[in-house]
């Protein structure tokens, strides 16, 4: 029987072809829409995933509270200092800690001077971080103890628009007065502001800075068996004391990766229900449009409805026709959608990865989520069609029969 009234409902729909494809086209955009923001989402997240993995779960970041990047406070309570570093590596469960200096400074490139984000580090800190894409040499080698006078710079530097020119390794920059040779070149990260990062060593921007034993930030590694948890716990208690600082007045922050993982997962899943949220609009439009088809095709077909009902048809039978007429709407609707919609993905991946340089994206299609689009785009038809469907099976067969 159910599969008579699917029959009986595409072969309706094909009689309307052209009203049929207008009322779809209202769903499939929305349809598609939200499949975008869902998969890129999700590809977004699965890269801050990756990222995370490979920097691990052992690690702690401690810096100072402030709004801008580390290192950016100018009052003095808020700067961490080479003492914090030494205390926190006396700390149980912790295996090694470094700190690294960050300061926004203006750097010139033959006759241009740009401002960027310099930091000052070390092969302790690089080590502590391990092999992750943030601090991939795709150009040259990486920043040594013993370089003085030698810097690491972001891609920009050498393969994007930040200089007329390009600086390349071996080319030089000047910061503070002084020369330094670049000797590598850091694979494209997508943020503007690490792509036009320069690094030096830490003890040589001291110098050039006055800088006498701040730390922008403080990198620390736990001990294999140890939870990373319960070390920044302590940690915090270490420093609260040193600092003479009363618990919640804490003028620094210690948080574990685990923790600024998910703190940038909120962060992506409140803007992509924003976004998805908006993309439903045009959800709702397309739901109003087959609304009113079904109104449409219920006039039509009054006396059709009528000749149902004098053959015994009942009321929840052509309520049920009905139902399933609008939700095939929607379905269609819903299969476009989710064509146009993984296309479209896979487009915006291609193009980021591989016009633009950017490995931000790994776009994937989890059949879950296919098939529950596919169950919302049915539902949405067949929700969309319950009070047009709800007229029909109340129409009484005289009154249908009779109808002009």
């Amino acid at each position: 029987m159910i599969k008579d009234y699917f029959s009986l409902s595409i072969r309706s729909l094909k009689r309307r072809k052209l009203r049929s494809w207008l009322t779809i086209i209202g769903i499939f955009i929305g349809v598609a829409a939200i499949v975008v923001f869902i998969t890129l989402g999700q590809g977004l997240e699965n890269y801050i995933n990756e990222q995370f993995e490979q920097v691990g779960g052992d690690k702690i970041m401690v810096q100072g509270k402030t709004l801008g990047p580390p290192g950016s406070a100018t009052n003095p309570k808020l700067i961490l200092t080479k003492k914090n570093v030494e205390t926190i590596k006396n700390i149980r469960g912790v295996e090694d800690a470094a700190g690294a200096l960050v300061r926004t400074t203006p750097i010139k490139f033959r006759d241009e001077v740009e401002v960027v984000m310099v930091s000052g580090l070390n092969e302790e800190y690089i080590d502590i971080f391990g092999d992750i894409d943030a601090l991939e040499i795709i150009e040259g080698r990486q920043l040594r103890d013993s370089d003085r006078f030698k810097a690491v710079v972001g891609y920009n530097h050498a393969f994007g628009d930040l200089w007329e020119k390009r600086a390349r390794v071996r080319n030089s920059l000047e910061i503070e007065g002084k020369k330094f040779e670049i000797i590598g070149v850091i694979k494209k990260q997508g943020n503007p502001y690490d792509d036009a990062s320069v690094w030096i060593q830490k003890d040589v921007m001291k110098d050039l800075l006055n800088i006498v034993d701040d730390e922008g930030v403080i990198l620390v590694k736990t001990k294999k068996g140890y939870n990373p948890e319960n070390v920044a716990e302590d940690i915090k208690r270490k420093l609260r004391k040193e600092r003479n600082e009363g618990e919640g007045q804490e003028t620094f922050t210690v948080q574990t990766f685990s923790q600024l993982l998910e703190t940038f997962t909120s962060i992506l899943d409140v803007v992509q229900a924003i976004f998805i949220g908006i993309a439903s609009i045009s959800l709702i439009v397309g739901g109003i449009g087959i609304m009113n088809t079904m109104y449409t095709s219920v006039l039509e077909r009054t006396k059709e409805i009528g000749t149902m009902k004098a053959v015994g048809a009942r009321n929840s039978d052509i309520l049920l026709i009905f139902l399933i007429e609008s939700g095939m709407i929607g379905l269609m609707g819903g299969f476009i959608g989710l064509a146009l919609g993984m296309g479209m993905s896979k487009a915006v991946e291609y193009v980021v990865v591989n016009i633009y340089g950017i490995g931000l994206l790994k776009i994937t299609f989890d059949p879950a989520t296919i098939l529950s689009v596919l169950l919302f785009s049915f539902v949405v038809g067949s929700i969309s069609g319950v009070l047009p469907a709800m007229q029909a099976s109340k129409l009484k067969p005289v009154d249908a029969l009779r109808y002009e």
